[in-house]
């Protein structure tokens, strides 16, 4: 009887195997505003669109009549934005930019509801070199070229940072390639060299690194974020909520989500050539 009992279980678990789908509320759009304020003119943006239901396979509803500005804090000055139709994003009047210590804070108007939030463009840390390394493969490092980054980070506190990589003018942009790190081993990450991990590239790839130096707020959205792009929704994964937004809804009410980040700007682009890597030993 008990040899039986097991294949008599495995055919009843097998056959009760279904797709569910959950019966989700249908919700109202809500704004979901992505803004880039800093030092570099070039790279500052606003995207305002609108959140969808989960089984909706439409494509996003970007906003094209919102009024967006950026105030300084401390000398009252404001950068109005337009909207560019060709990147669907707001950019900035003639060209105008972030500087380096000042706070700015974020307005996003829509109709009767205005959304805002504050930053400031801390200080950046010093960037000295970038090399790479040709690396052998082995189980869990593909065969390639390494970046690692040298430099000196001289703060005492607001260490919190990214690092963004284009390769060949492609953002790489998937969830492997969220790379945050903040002073919790010391500050000395990039005395010593920091070598992107996982971060393969080949022969004449060329690489533009860029370091962003990131208010607490605007690195703990990111730090959810990268979260919930993991959450594999299995038995022992947490509800994936979305991350808690540094940006609120200052009148009109109603939800809004996404982030601000001011950060300083620096960037070093490179093309691997394998005449000037050290080889792995």
């Amino acid at each position: 009887m008990r040899r039986l009992l097991l294949p008599l279980i495995a055919i009843v678990s097998f056959s009760c195997q279904e797709e569910v789908f959950l019966p989700l509320e249908n919700t109202e759009p809500i704004p979901v505003i992505e803004a880039l304020w800093t030092d570099n003119p070039s790279i500052n943006q606003v995207r305002v669109s609108y959140s969808k239901d989960y089984y909706d396979t439409a494509s996003f509803e970007v906003e094209e009549n919102a009024q967006v500005s950026i105030r300084n804090l401390r000398t009252g000055g404001q950068v109005n934005f337009r909207f560019n139709q060709e990147t669907k994003k707001y950019v900035a009047e003639r060209n105008i930019s972030g500087t380096l210590g000042e706070s700015y804070e974020l307005s996003v108007k829509i109709g009767e509801k205005e959304y805002s939030s504050t930053g400031t463009i801390l200080f950046p840390p010093l960037l000295d070199s970038i090399v790479y390394n040709f690396r052998e493969e082995r189980i869990f490092r593909e065969e390639g070229y390494y970046l690692t980054v040298y430099g000196k980070i001289p703060f005492a506190d607001d260490n919190n940072y990214r690092i963004r990589m284009v390769k060949n003018d492609t953002l790489l942009n998937s969830r492997f390639d969220y790379l945050l790190f903040d002073d919790t081993f010391g500050t000395n990450i990039l005395d010593n060299g920091f070598e992107l991990n996982g971060f393969p590239f080949k022969k004449n790839d060329k690489v533009r690194l860029e370091l962003y130096r990131l208010n607490q707020d605007a690195f703990d959205y990111l730090n959810q974020l990268v979260g919930l792009l993991f959450n594999d929704g299995g038995l022992f994964s947490p509800p994936p909520q979305n991350p808690t937004s540094n940006i609120k809804v200052k009148s009109g009410g109603g939800q809004v989500l996404g982030y601000f980040m001011a950060s300083p700007f620096l960037s070093e682009t490179i093309i691997i050539d394998p005449g000037e890597a050290e080889e792995d030993e």
